[in-house]
C-alpha cells in the first residue's frame, strides 16, 4: 500500500482519497472512505441525506481537515499544505455553491471580476476581456449590468458558474447545482456543465440529489453511505448493480433494505396490548 503522503497514480486520477475518517462531535461522518476522482470527467457523488457529501467537497477544498487518512489533489496532499500553498491550490479549483453565493451589492460583471481583482494585478482591459468571455460562455453577456436580485434562479447559478470559471481552473466542484431549478433552467445547467467540462478540459465533481439529471451527464458516479463507498462506476454499471440497497436508492423505492417502518413490536400484539391497557401509547394518565 502506498504512503498516505504520496499519491500513486498513472495520471488518470485528479483527486485521490484514502482511508478518510471525519466526525462531527461524536457522530462519525466518514469511516475509511476511499475514492478516486478521474481527471477530465464529470463525477457525481450521491447518497442519502446526511452522509457528508457537501462535507467531502469542503475537505477537498481544505476547509475541513480529516482526523485520519489523506486527500491528494493533483498530487498535493491537501491536509499538509501551508496556508499560502492551499490558497494557490484553491485558485485552480472553482466552486459553485448551492446558493450561488453572489455578492448582492455587486453587478453580475463585478461579481465575476471580483476574484481577478482580488488575486491578480491584471489591467482592467484584460479583466474586462476575461469576464466577458466567461459571461458569453454561460449566455449572460447581455446581463452584465444586472444585480443578483434581478436574476432568476437559473441565471444566478450561471453567473456563479462564470465566476467559478474565471481563473481557468483544472476542476470545478458543484454543490447541489440543480436545487430549485425549473425544467428549462435545469436543462440549461446540465448542458453547460457537460459542454464546459469537455470544451475546457476540466474535471467536474458534483454533489446532487437530482439523480436522473446528474447521472445523465456523468461519466462516473460514487454512492456513499454510513461513512464508506457503497458502490462506484459508470451510471450504466450502477443501474445494473445487483445490490438491493443500490437499486432501492437509485429508483426511490419506499421499502427495501432500508425499511419503510421503523423497528417496532408486532403490529397485532401492539394493538391488542393497547386495547388491554398494557400499552397506552399517546394516552395521558
Amino acid at each position: 500500500m502506498s504512503s498516505p503522503d504520496k499519491m500513486s497514480d498513472d495520471g488518470t486520477t485528479l483527486v485521490q482519497i484514502r482511508d478518510l475518517h471525519f466526525s462531527r462531535g461524536s457522530k462519525p461522518i466518514f469511516s475509511g472512505l476511499n475514492i478516486d476522482i478521474p481527471r477530465g470527467k464529470v463525477t457525481t457523488i450521491i447518497g442519502p441525506s446526511g452522509t457528508g457529501k457537501t462535507t467531502l467537497l469542503k475537505m477537498i477544498g481544505g476547509q475541513l481537515k480529516a482526523s485520519q487518512g489523506s486527500i491528494h489533489v493533483d498530487g498535493l496532499q491537501v491536509g499538509k499544505l501551508r496556508r499560502a500553498e492551499l490558497y494557490e491550490l484553491r485558485k485552480r479549483m472553482g466552486m459553485l455553491f448551492q446558493s450561488g453565493a453572489l455578492l448582492t451589492d455587486l453587478s453580475v460583471f463585478e461579481n465575476v471580476a471580483y476574484p481577478l481583482r482580488e488575486h491578480t494585478d491584471l489591467p482592467e482591459s484584460l479583466i474586462s476581456h476575461l469576464v466577458l468571455m466567461r459571461l458569453h460562455a454561460v449566455g449572460l453577456r447581455g446581463a452584465r449590468n444586472l444585480s443578483p436580485s434581478e436574476l432568476s434562479g437559473g441565471m444566478a447559478r450561471r453567473a456563479a458558474l462564470a465566476r467559478a470559471l474565471v481563473f481557468d481552473p483544472m476542476m470545478i466542484m458543484y454543490d447541489e447545482p440543480f436545487t430549485g431549478q425549473d425544467p428549462i433552467s435545469m436543462g440549461v445547467l446540465l448542458e453547460l456543465i457537460k459542454t464546459v467540462n469537455e470544451a475546457l478540459g476540466l474535471t467536474s465533481l458534483m454533489v446532487s440529489h437530482d439523480l436522473k439529471e446528474a447521472l445523465s451527464i456523468s461519466d462516473y458516479a460514487v454512492i456513499i453511505s454510513e461513512g464508506v463507498v457503497v458502490e462506484a462506476g459508470s451510471p450504466e454499471q450502477l443501474e445494473s448493480s445487483e445490490s438491493a440497497w443500490v437499486q432501492q436508492f437509485l429508483h426511490g423505492q419506499p421499502d427495501g433494505p432500508v425499511p419503510f417502518q421503523v423497528s417496532a413490536p408486532d403490529y397485532e400484539e401492539d394493538l391488542m396490548g393497547t386495547e388491554n391497557g398494557n400499552s397506552r401509547v399517546g394516552v395521558s394518565r
